[in-house]
């Protein structure tokens, strides 16, 4: 299965209506002690907010391997053997002019990447094709490798 929506879209959606939701009931409380509770809510709502925010591609990353993993995992586990690492598009962004930028979900069936998960860019490891920016582990053997923009895992070894 895999969605037609982004999942960010799905995230300011809810932290819109969960605003709301806190800012209303901010409002109705009448009593000091009910406005004293509302607003320690709509604190601590917000430092999550930022916390959620400042970490997002991370959670982003994880959130949607919990949800849309099994298709992606099917599709990369379905190619053929051969000496590259087995992949499939998991993510992309751009802007005319600007250039597009792409995230592999690899399967890595000796766990080699693991190393790489730690490094800082430009990350160079063992079965990628080039440098990339990072290398984020999933699971036990699956990875999303972010790639420079306009770079693609297979184009004339990247470049």
């Amino acid at each position: 299965m895999f969605w037609g929506f982004d999942l960010a879209s799905v995230l300011c959606f809810g932290i819109a209506l969960v605003s709301s939701l806190l800012l209303f009931a901010f409002a109705v409380a009448r009593k000091g002690r009910q406005r004293l509770i509302a607003l320690l809510v709509v604190i601590a709502y917000l430092f999550a907010l930022i916390l959620l925010l400042s970490n997002y591609s991370v959670v982003r990353d994880h959130v949607r391997w919990l949800l849309v993993s099994s298709g992606y995992k099917a599709r990369v586990l379905a190619q053929p053997v051969n000496e590259q690492l087995k992949h499939v598009e998991w993510d992309s962004w751009g802007f005319p002019g600007a250039g597009d930028t792409t995230v592999y979900l690899v399967f890595d069936p000796t766990d080699a990447l693991a190393g790489a998960s730690a490094a800082r860019p430009p990350v160079k490891a063992r079965g990628l094709p080039c440098e990339v920016v990072r290398v984020r582990r999933l699971d036990r053997q699956w990875y999303a490798v972010l790639f420079y923009t306009d770079t693609y895992w297979g184009l004339d070894a990247c470049r």
